[in-house]
């Protein structure tokens, strides 16, 4: 197969770690599919955007945050629903939902980009990578302070980027395969 090729040639110039195998990862892919496919609750919403690109300011950062929601539901009352795909090696607890600066992100960019007089609720669709695969959906809602405290750490990570402020972060899981490896070596070393 001519595309099983391109990807396994595309993947020796990927510098992301890989802990599988190209046979066990499609086999693992199928098996999320399926689980996707068979556990997917019907939920009567009405789609309205699928890769929905967003850009707005925040007082104190010149630069637009700009980023893209996976998906944008309304419900017959005319809420809206920003949905956001994951997989997981395990389920997601209430802090890793409630505290999501990434879903704080999609709802104040909603406000800014037309649904700012609307009810907006914020939903993971979770495929959960155990033994025996699991969809998850988990909803939650965000309220001013949240949305304060996430404009408050934008602005701080602005400031320390634009004063050169360099930190690793050498507890994630993506360091093994971080393309800024040298970059924390080096800031050690100093």
């Amino acid at each position: 197969m001519a595309w099983r090729f391109r990807i396994s040639a595309a993947a020796s110039f990927c510098t992301v770690a890989v802990s599988k195998d190209f046979d066990s990862t499609l086999l693992e892919g199928k098996s999320l599919l399926a689980t996707y496919v068979t556990q997917f609750p019907e939920t009567g919403l009405k789609v309205i955007g699928l890769e929905k690109a967003f850009s707005f300011q925040i007082e104190g950062v010149p630069i637009p945050i700009v980023g893209v929601m996976d998906m944008v539901e309304e419900d017959a009352g005319g809420n809206i629903v920003i949905v956001d795909h994951k997989t997981s090696s395990r389920s997601y607890s209430s802090d890793d939902i409630d505290k999501s600066l990434q879903l704080t992100i999609y709802g104040m960019a909603a406000k800014a980009n037309g649904y700012a007089d609307r009810e907006i609720m914020l939903r993971f669709d979770c495929l959960v990578k155990t033994k025996k695969p699991k969809f998850e959906q988990y909803y939650t809602v965000r309220t001013e302070e949240d949305e304060q405290r996430a404009m408050k750490k934008i602005q701080a990570v602005y400031r320390g980027i634009m004063q050169g402020v360099f930190i690793p972060n050498d507890t994630s899981w993506k360091c093994k395969g971080c393309s800024y490896q040298l970059c924390c070596r080096d800031w050690f070393a100093n």
